[in-house]
């Protein structure tokens, strides 16, 4: 560790001094290590090492790169753990407090978001579209603590999650349809359960020529369309920026001509503007936690009066009977393998 550390300091300054590229500068720097070194240096780790940790996520760059790894977090230092094709694993490694400050300062630099005293905590996007998020002390008892959710499948389609076994041909066949006649689907399902990437599936077998507006809390999908803007939420910052919420967001969208609204996740008072947009003849598209499609209808019932607003019951079963026409539910089995369990069209009999 005290080799690497003392390598990317002479590489930092060779770079900044000598205008080398990194790895012109990390060679140089262990070449100049190993002449005032006693004994021998391994030199391709090193390089290797310096290399993940000035132009990558140090030790959480091979985790990154690796297609099988859905999840990562680390709780403190010298531990990381990942979820993969083979469960849940624990990787003991040197990784410092303060390196693993470092990695979040550097893995915020391309959301341009931050997080300190005054804002504790943080969600955020990677450059490769994973979701990042952070909180420190004096939110957790002690050390940083950092999540991230990656994306590993741009541009999936219903026929790829068939063949995958988390959709049946009646389905895609279903769905499929119902994005092409316009209509609105509500995805529901549990964390992890697949509903972001049932939704970019659905979204992708639209009519290519729609227009879609989606709005969410942190940037998560990735669509081929070109007629998309994809607009993020934004906290209220230290220099006196005000927050931007997700009903602010979906206000913004209907002024923005969209053939199709999109919402990554409806959880709040959002969910008013939402139903009130859907139910004006804007084909809709959002996902929703909940236990079962009938509990997600029974929460988008219940969710709307958050807005604080003098909302009746009498208001919100035809509002939600008018927004949505398609419930899907997606689940997860103990082996982690996601499907679309069930989808329930929207009537008054379940309301």
């Amino acid at each position: 560790m005290d080799q690497l550390k003392e390598i990317l300091g002479r590489t930092r300054l060779l770079a900044r001094t000598k205008d080398l590229d990194v790895r012109q500068a990390t060679q140089l720097a262990i070449d100049k290590a190993a002449e005032s070194h006693n004994g021998p240096l391994d030199e391709a780790l090193l390089s290797e090492q310096a290399n993940l940790e000035l132009t990558g996520l140090g030790a959480l760059q091979p985790l990154l790169d690796d297609p099988e790894i859905e999840e990562i977090w680390i709780n403190r230092p010298n531990e990381i753990h990942y979820v993969g094709a083979t469960g849940h694993r624990v990787l003991a490694l040197e990784i410092s407090a303060s390196q693993i400050r470092n990695l979040c300062f550097r893995m915020l630099a391309y959301s341009k978001r931050r997080v300190d005293r005054m804002t504790p905590y943080v969600d955020a996007s990677l450059q490769d579209g994973s979701r990042l998020h952070i909180v420190i002390p004096e939110i957790t008892s002690e050390h940083w603590a950092i999540n991230i959710r990656k994306f590993n499948q741009p541009n999936i389609t219903l026929d790829h999650l068939q063949k995958l076994g988390s959709i049946t041909e009646q389905q895609v066949d279903l769905l499929s349809a119902a994005m092409i006649q316009g209509k609105s689907i509500l995805v529901s399902g549990a964390t992890q359960a697949g509903k972001t990437t049932l939704m970019a599936a659905l979204l992708a077998a639209s009519d290519s020529q729609d227009r879609i507006i989606s709005c969410e809390d942190t940037f998560e999908l990735s669509l081929s369309q070109s007629d998309w803007v994809a607009m993020q939420t934004r906290p209220a910052g230290a220099e006196g920026a005000p927050e931007i919420s997700l009903r602010e967001l979906v206000r913004q969208a209907l002024r923005m001509r969209p053939d199709r609204l999109v919402i990554g996740e409806v959880r709040g008072a959002e969910a008013l503007d939402m139903l009130v947009a859907l139910n004006s003849g804007i084909p809709g598209l959002c996902t929703l936690h909940a236990d079962s499609a009938k509990a997600a209808i029974r929460k988008l019932l219940t969710l709307p009066l958050l807005a604080g607003e003098n909302i009746s019951d009498a208001f919100l079963r035809p509002t939600v009977l008018g927004a949505f026409d398609l419930v899907v539910f997606c689940s997860r089995n103990e082996l982690g393998q996601r499907r679309v369990s069930e989808i329930l069209e929207v009537t008054s009999e379940i309301l």
